[in-house]
């Protein structure tokens, strides 16, 4: 654990009892600090109690004397409306922050590479691929923030190594202090805005990691016009030795200063408009379609700005196992491949699987979201049968008809044993099963890690398997 310096013998408020309080809270602790924690939920305000925590309401009642407070990203700290005890912090004149600020003040001075990425689309992929390809690398690297581990549920860094974090709106709009050593942007659609006032205040909240943590490299997706603005002001006002790299997936950049792009699973480097380095995709199974290749695209970049060599990234794009549920390719039954895209959520990830593969046999459905899987109908001559599961189902199907030939299977098991025998009897070349619903997945599973848990099982329970290696 790394321990919360200089807040010793005082009191500290944790807002928010999730996987990021209780571990900002021992993480305070452990500096000496005294936790006084806040929850909502009367429940989780007893557990804190049961181990050993000072709790209090703090929206009402004495408030007690706090050098901070620390809140969750779930709760809001300004829109739509900031949580009651947050406006009594404001009125009290205590700092409000959170464990990501918490977390770079821990590490001043500790010599560790911290590598922090955000944007809407692909900040769990990049994070996970650039954390693998440094350690491929040789370099001690851990993984967390808005994935996998809280922040403070790292083990203590090491002088040398290395912190790769995902960083959502949420946690780069309330941390105070922002210090990466590289800063990823990899881009901008309309997300979480009632959060933000709209979308400007979303984009503002990602670019506090620039503007506010003065990173040494800059990293910043151009496909976009945000990206292109991002990049723009990165280049005037630095500090003597900062850099910029931008990145595409759309074009080759040219131009004075460091580039990379990726363009047909190709990643290339320039510099001052030559191409120094190319890596190709074509091997790295993870790493298949567009968004994947600004995905490896930043993480080239992150990498090479910790002085890891092209040909090591090469190689451990290759062996990158790709991020459990998000276009994880699990085998195959014949010539029938089966991919797990249980992460997509929306449309719009979905999207992505259905722009990768063809021909498909796409397992969807769930609760849907606004909009549902109109936005999808580019991508309907991709996919040969789809087939129907969750609440929503008669939605889609409504969607469909007249336009992709679909089966209401109902449970998701159905729906393997349906796609599965449709796949293989078409003898189509390559074709791919996959689940890729465009809905949450409540109605039938208590997370989209569960949903894709019970596909595998499906899957791996069908006759003639094999794993993916």
């Amino acid at each position: 654990m790394l321990p919360v310096p200089g807040y010793a013998g005082q009191r500290v408020g944790v807002l928010g009892l999730a996987r990021s309080g209780f571990a900002v809270a021992a993480a305070l602790k452990a500096g000496g600090a005294i936790p006084v924690l806040c929850d909502d939920k009367p429940a989780a305000m007893q557990t804190a109690a049961a181990q050993g925590f000072e709790t209090a309401g703090l929206a009402a009642g004495d408030w007690p004397e706090l050098a901070k407070l620390v809140v969750s990203p779930g709760v809001p700290h300004l829109y739509p409306q900031a949580h009651p005890v947050i406006q009594r912090a404001w009125g009290e004149g205590v700092p409000v922050d959170n464990d990501i600020g918490l977390f770079f003040e821990a590490i001043a001075g500790r010599g560790v590479h911290v590598v922090a990425i955000t944007g809407t689309n692909g900040k769990s992929t990049t994070t996970a691929l650039t954390g693998h390809v440094l350690r491929q690398a040789g370099i001690a690297t851990q993984v967390g923030g808005n994935i996998g581990r809280a922040v403070f549920d790292l083990d203590l860094p090491e002088e040398g190594s290395a912190v790769v974090l995902e960083l959502s709106s949420y946690q780069t709009d309330l941390a105070r202090t922002l210090e990466p050593e590289v800063a990823v942007f990899l881009n901008l659609t309309a997300d979480h805005l009632d959060r933000h006032g709209g979308v400007g205040g979303y984009f503002a909240a990602k670019v506090r990691l620039f503007e506010a943590g003065h990173p040494k490299v800059s990293v910043v997706g151009v496909d976009e016009p945000e990206g292109r603005f991002l990049a723009n002001r990165l280049r005037d006002g630095r500090e003597p030795g900062d850099m910029l790299i931008a990145i595409s997936a759309a074009r080759p950049l040219g131009g004075r200063g460091t580039s990379v792009s990726a363009l047909e699973g190709i990643i290339t480097e320039w510099r001052d408009g030559v191409a120094v380095a190319q890596v190709s995709l074509e091997k790295a199974a993870a790493l298949q379609g567009a968004h994947n290749g600004q995905n490896a695209a930043a993480a080239y970049a992150a990498a090479r700005a910790l002085g890891v060599a092209s040909g090591v990234i090469a190689s451990a794009f290759i062996s990158f196992p790709g991020l459990a549920h998000r276009m994880e390719p699990l085998g195959r039954v014949g010539q029938v491949r089966f991919v797990n895209d249980s992460k997509a959520t929306n449309a719009d990830a979905a999207a992505k699987a259905l722009a990768t593969f063809e021909p498909i046999y796409w397992i969807a459905g769930g609760i849907a979201k606004e909009g549902g899987i109109d936005p999808l109908q580019p991508y309907f001559d991709r996919i040969r049968r789809a087939y129907l599961i969750g609440r929503d189902a008669e939605r889609f199907a409504a969607t469909l008809r007249g336009k992709v030939d679909f089966e209401m299977c109902g449970t998701l098991e159905n729906a393997v044993t349906a796609a599965a025998r449709d796949a293989a009897s078409a003898a189509a070349n390559d074709a791919v099963v996959l689940l890729s619903p465009a809905c949450a997945s409540f109605d039938q599973f208590p997370d989209f890690e569960a949903r894709g848990e019970a596909f595998r099982s499906a899957v791996r329970g069908l006759s003639g398997f094999v794993a993916h290696r």
